[in-house]
């Protein structure tokens, strides 16, 4: 069976986590990539790296068309997931809604879906690419707001702003960046950041818990710490749920961000994928469940069982040392695995020591992170907090 995979960089998920579970399923896989040296430096003749225009659905069907039969196209990209859709659904095969997708990806179009259909109305107000920001001062613009690329990811760009001229401020420098992006300014939602982890096929559908995810200073919202949730209310689960529903959401993995205001959880943004950034794998170990496996098989038309035999007694944490300056990395700790006290640490550096890198107040500020996985919560956080305090990273400008 084929399965073409769509990618733009490579990513933990597919390496660690998406390519082995197609190994263990038997699966040949098709790499579609407009970055292909990348992924075969790395994968060397263990994948079929194809060079394509992954962000054209066109290039991807004529790319698939030319190719051995599809089985399944899938992709874990936030950037990708439309032409994924779109691709599957031209060979007939199981997808995503290419709308849902749609709807996901463009965060001026969720809002406006989620308030006409009367899931919940978050105030927001899109500048196109290009256009003069002081536009944005004639309407009735919440203070503070957020103002974010329409189609952005990993807080790129995603900063709170308290005031007209701040708004305008941000606005340019965004598109001095980002000239062919249009942006979003929105209602700042308060609150404490979850998430919701969700696998569907269609029909069944399974939530997985979630995060409490702690973020950096304001105005940037760098995410530094996830410790896991097994089970949000359940109000506030049907509540999030619901919204998933208005959105089309329902096939696939989906990893939802929100917080939970007057009793009300209000969406932030919905990501149409696995969680990313390392917490997938964390995920798939902490339940016990073939977690990469079960999303590849709905991409192959396979139901999910209405009993996927997770674990419900595990505790865990992911956390993200940052970069605070820019600068040149001179001293860090190397990768690690280790069980103190019952909580396994696993620790993977990010970036290595003597490269330069800016200072982006996004993920991209990550230096490394740690995976601790245990049964009681107390325990983990405990040995995370000795462990980051032994550790030593060093920044020279």
């Amino acid at each position: 069976m084929r399965l073409y995979l769509l990618a733009l960089n490579p990513t933990d998920s597919v390496t660690e986590g998406f390519l082995p579970a197609a190994s263990r399923l038997g699966l040949d896989v098709t790499l579609l990539t407009d970055s292909p040296t990348a992924h075969q430096e790395l994968y060397g003749d263990r994948v079929d790296v194809v060079e394509c225009d992954v962000r054209d659905f066109r290039a991807v069907i004529t790319r698939i068309a030319t190719g051995p039969a599809p089985h399944a196209v899938f992709t874990n990209s936030d950037h990708l997931q439309t032409q994924a859709a779109l691709a599957a659904a031209y060979f007939d095969l199981p997808a995503k809604p290419w709308q849902a997708a749609l709807r996901a990806k463009d965060k001026a179009q969720l809002r406006r879906h989620l308030a006409a259909t009367g899931a919940d109305t978050v105030w927001s107000a899109e500048l196109p690419a290009g256009e003069d920001p002081a536009t944005l001062l004639e309407l009735p613009v919440p203070y503070p707001c957020v103002v974010k690329p329409r189609e952005g990811v990993a807080s790129e760009d995603v900063v709170l702003v308290g005031g007209p001229e701040e708004l305008v401020r941000r606005c340019k420098e965004i598109q001095a960046r980002r000239p062919r992006a249009a942006l979003v300014a929105e209602e700042y939602l308060t609150g404490e950041l979850y998430t919701l982890e969700t696998l569907g096929d269609g029909r069944t559908r399974h939530v997985l818990g979630g995060f409490h995810t702690e973020l950096s200073a304001l105005p940037h919202f760098i995410e530094e710490r996830l410790t896991f949730v097994p089970a949000h209310p359940e109000p506030v689960v049907a509540q999030v749920l619901a919204q998933l529903d208005a959105l089309g959401v329902g096939f696939g993995a989906c990893h939802t961000e929100f917080v939970v205001q007057d009793g009300h959880a209000r969406i932030i943004e919905v990501n149409y994928r696995a969680i990313g950034d390392q917490c997938d794998l964390l995920l798939a170990g902490l339940l016990g469940i073939p977690l990469f496996e079960l999303i590849l098989g709905v991409h192959l038309g396979q139901p999910l069982p209405a009993d996927l035999g997770a674990r419900d007694d595990g505790r865990a944490r992911l956390d993200y040392p940052c970069a605070e300056r820019a600068g040149t990395l001179t001293a860090a700790p190397a990768a690690t695995e280790r069980t103190v006290d019952g909580v396994r640490l696993v620790y993977r550096p990010l970036r290595a020591t003597g490269e330069r890198h800016e200072l982006h107040h996004t993920n991209r500020d990550y230096l490394g992170v740690l995976r601790a996985t245990g049964t009681d919560q107390d325990a983990v956080d405990r040995v995370v907090t000795e462990f980051l305090g032994a550790q030593r990273w060093e920044i020279t400008s």
